[in-house]
């Protein structure tokens, strides 16, 4: 509530001699009443963070665990199955890589499936390049290699595609379509598409930033891995395409 003082009934009083002007003031208030009825976006905005919290926290524990789990089926992988020799940039070390020739790699990358193979050309990316998806972000060319791997280790059959490929200032975007079927018991159908921005470093031309984003929920992807599949063998047509 607020109050605001009224100066009101201003009286001139005008002489024929001294065309004298008074002014009186009258002291009488009186009150206004300001209501607000306007929602508030404070409130709003922090409920809405507080009911995604638990949708996030429980996407990481997923994908932590589905880390976890990689590095544990790594260790019963046959020894008959080494990994393919990743492929290199021919490159000379005191100069920037050609932009078009790390996207070109790129797109090889994909035809290799890089996502659940790790087979990709690890000399196109900084050494500490960042990479990030929906569940969390991390550090580091190895372990990103080490998580494709594992996680295709746990993959029956997978299907991805690179659909589009668009160039910015300073990134590209590759806009890929993906299907799997997990080999777990109940046999999951994981199935979506997305893009990835590559960022590109100033000096090195390398890639230093990998940032995935998915065009489904993230709670609609655990759920995928949760639900068993009926007639898996339905999917390559619809990941083919």
């Amino acid at each position: 509530m607020a109050s605001l003082p009224s100066f009101a009934s201003i009286y001139s009083n005008i002489t024929s001699q001294h065309r004298h002007v008074t002014f009186r003031r009258d002291y009488r208030r009186k009150i206004y009443k300001i209501r607000c009825n306007g929602e508030d976006t404070t409130r709003s905005s922090s409920n809405t963070r507080k009911s995604s919290e638990p949708e996030n926290a429980l996407l990481k524990v997923a994908w932590y665990g589905s880390e976890l789990l990689g590095i544990a089926a790594s260790f019963f992988r046959s020894s008959g199955n080494e990994e393919a020799s990743s492929p290199e940039l021919a490159i000379d070390g005191e100069r920037a890589i050609d932009r078009a020739l790390v996207v070109e790699t790129i797109k090889k990358d994909f035809e290799r499936s890089y996502f659940v193979t790790g087979n990709l050309t690890l000399n196109a990316y900084e050494e500490d390049c960042e990479f990030a998806d929906p569940a969390g972000s991390f550090k580091g060319l190895g372990r990103f290699k080490r998580n494709c791997t594992n996680f295709g280790s746990l993959i029956e059959k997978s299907n991805m595609k690179l659909m589009k490929w668009e160039e910015f200032e300073d990134k590209g975007v590759g806009h890929w379509r993906f299907i799997c079927i997990l080999s777990f018991p109940w046999r999951p159908i994981l199935s979506a598409t997305g893009y990835t921005e590559y960022y590109f470093d100033t000096v090195s031309g390398k890639v230093c930033r990998h940032v995935e984003h998915w065009n489904v929920p993230k709670m609609t992807l655990l759920k995928q891995i949760l639900k068993p599949s009926r007639g898996a063998w339905g999917w390559g047509k619809k990941a083919g395409g």
